[in-house]
């Protein structure tokens, strides 16, 4: 299994370098349509959509965002409202679904739940590619968050799990979470901003300035708020998609990625954060 996991991370590791890299823009921008076409097929898997319908539903999302490139509709008009608006309704909107449980997602409409997806999984879109306009080092400084946070709380989760805190951080939800891989997520993305300020030192030049870089230049006091703000949205991210895996009776999204699930199981935590963390930037563009 775990090798399995290794060798399909090498992979996806390689596609994603190649296309970040090339010497054109459309590799990328394929590759986001299509990691999140494919995560809009799951979506509707999970709430009841099977078959043809299901894969229908990720070929519109891919045609969707065609249309949207040929367009340029990847830019935003007025980014700071734009952004501000979508991250206030994911948040209320998570906090409510978390509140209701699993019993209070399969309540909604079958259609209303497919919408949300559909529409998250569109501005995270938009912003994964705003982000990459803004420069590699921007675009894989705010995608690490997410990763360190990951990271961060496993081994937190595995040394120090209930030894510090007794009650579990979601027990219905996702039982083998902690308080403990919170905490050590957050201290992982914080130092992992001080390692990204130094790096700026050198790919700063090239690659333009990280997600870090801009904030820090608000105060070392905002950049920390900041990264234990996103990597609190990170962890919400992934609550929220257990709870709807729950609800759906499944473990992962899907099997697509041996030894990993499905892509929805790779980038719940993306899913909040890419858009906060645009947000971020708008904001700090206001306030210079």
């Amino acid at each position: 299994m775990l090798k399995q996991r290794i060798i399909t991370a090498l992979a996806l590791l390689a596609v994603i370098l190649v296309c970040l890299f090339a010497p054109w823009d459309w590799p990328f921008v394929v590759l986001v349509t299509a990691v999140l076409s494919i995560t809009a097929w799951e979506w509707a898997r999970l709430n009841g959509i099977g078959g043809m319908a299901a894969k229908m539903v990720g070929l519109v999302f891919a045609l969707g965002c065609t249309v949207a490139v040929l367009n340029g509709v990847q830019e935003v008009s007025k980014p700071s409202l734009f952004w501000l608006l979508f991250s206030m309704a994911w948040l209320v909107g998570a906090v409510f679904v978390l509140r209701e449980g699993a019993a209070g997602w399969l309540a909604l409409p079958r259609a209303l739940r497919l919408l949300l997806g559909i529409v998250a999984f569109a501005v995270v879109w938009v912003a994964v590619l705003r982000a990459y306009q803004l420069g590699i080092n921007y675009l894989l400084s705010l995608m690490a968050l997410v990763w360190m946070a990951d990271i961060g709380a496993y081994f937190a989760g595995r040394a120090f799990g209930q030894k510090l805190v007794a009650r579990k951080l979601a027990p219905t939800v996702s039982p083998g979470k902690s308080w403990e891989g919170v905490f050590g997520g957050m201290i992982g993305v914080v130092l992992l901003a001080f390692l990204w300020l130094w790096l700026d030192r050198t790919l700063a030049e090239d690659w333009g300035r990280s997600f870090y870089g801009l904030v820090r230049q608000q105060g070392l006091t905002m950049m920390i708020g900041v990264c234990l703000a996103l990597t609190a949205m990170s962890v919400l991210g992934d609550l929220l998609e257990s709870l709807i895996k729950r609800a759906a009776g499944v473990k992962d999204s899907s099997a697509i990625l041996p030894g990993h699930g499905g892509m929805l199981d790779r980038i719940d935590g993306l899913l909040p954060v890419m858009p906060m963390g645009m947000l971020v930037l708008a904001l700090l563009a206001r306030a210079v």
